[in-house]
């Protein structure tokens, strides 16, 4: 046998000899149950150990995303200020600029609240085709009972 293969390759010499000749059918049924057992455990192990690596690297990918998000926020606030006082420059009156500001962030977020419940108005929760089926069902069963 090569040092590159462990089992004899298949049409060889050696491939004919068995690899424990002195063993009994039950003795190689019960080693080969071992050996897909400790093969099953071992795929388990892996397949643990690659979903926590994948777990841990989504977790840090939404830890950077949430700090994208907070950044956002701040520069929103920051650029809301600054618009702010640039408008009071222009209204004579720093409360002047903020209202001003403030009715654009209200007439976006009424903008999408209205949008938002359109959206939910059309979608129908209950499965139009599933509905009719039950019903048909219903009525067929009632037609084999009588």
């Amino acid at each position: 046998m090569s040092a590159m293969h462990e089992t004899p390759l298949p049409g060889s010499a050696e491939a004919a000899e068995p690899i424990e000749p002195d063993q009994s059918l039950s003795e190689l049924l019960g080693r080969m149950t071992t050996d897909v057992g400790n093969l099953v455990s071992t795929q388990i192990e892996l397949a643990k150990v690659e979903i926590k690596e994948e777990v841990s690297q989504a977790g840090k990918g939404f830890g950077v995303v949430g700090g994208g998000g907070l950044a956002g926020y701040f520069s929103v606030l920051v650029i809301s200020f600054a618009a702010a006082y640039a408008l009071s420059n222009l209204f004579d009156s720093l409360g002047w600029g903020f209202l001003v500001v403030g009715l654009v962030y209200a007439a976006v977020a009424a903008v999408l609240v209205l949008k938002g419940k359109d959206q939910i108005k059309s979608a129908t929760p209950v499965a139009e085709h599933t509905k009719e089926t039950l019903k048909e069902d219903v009525a067929w069963a009632k037609q084999q009972r009588s």
